[in-house]
């Protein structure tokens, strides 16, 4: 999971969440969330301490489209909408040990729940939930904001290499209930 995460802790409840596949208008909207509240660090890979230039901002769009809107995609990717606005990215990318999700948030939504909800959501997306396949997070151990969300979603986690921690969500709602389309086949 990337840095820019919460755990749904903060004061208050997120506005309405929604999760809206990724498409060109919805990437356009996601540029600009990031570049207002994200280090391009935390939602693709960039070096470290780097600032938001035109060939980050094409590098971003480059990196989206290669992923999420080529015509073999490696990953299914969802604009997280607050309030009506691009809030962040949820994307989920098939692996050998379960559908690995990855969530990012531009500040402003950190802290809210936002991330909480967009995870539910996600859980209960049709497609995602026919897959069968667990869902895995990986995050590093020092991100207590992901840490913090992939706890408040019940998820059990164990440490990795190098400073990490993967995460597999249940399908099961924390609050005791079934996910919605709860999956069927290889659970987690």
């Amino acid at each position: 999971m990337d840095p820019g995460t919460d755990s749904g802790t903060g004061p208050g409840t997120p506005p309405d969440v929604a999760l809206v596949p990724l498409d060109e208008a919805g990437l356009a909207e996601l540029l600009e969330a990031a570049v207002a509240g994200a280090a391009p660090a935390e939602v693709m890979p960039a070096p470290d301490g780097a600032g938001w230039d035109e060939g980050l901002r094409a590098g971003f769009l480059a990196f989206h489209r290669g992923r999420a809107l080529a015509a073999e995609p490696v990953e299914r990717t969802w604009v997280v909408r607050s309030g009506g606005r691009a809030a962040g990215a949820v994307r989920v990318e098939p692996g050998a040990d379960g559908d690995e999700v990855g969530i990012w948030l531009a500040r402003g939504d950190r802290g809210r729940g936002t991330g909480t909800a967009a995870l539910r959501l996600l859980r209960s997306e049709q497609s995602v939930a026919a897959s069968g396949a667990p869902l895995v997070a990986r995050t590093t151990a020092s991100n207590h904001g992901a840490r913090g969300l992939l706890r408040t979603l019940g998820a059990a986690t164990a440490p990795g290499t190098e400073g990490t921690v993967t995460a597999r969500l249940p399908t099961v709602d924390h609050d005791g209930g079934p996910a919605a389309g709860r999956r069927t086949g290889r659970g987690c």
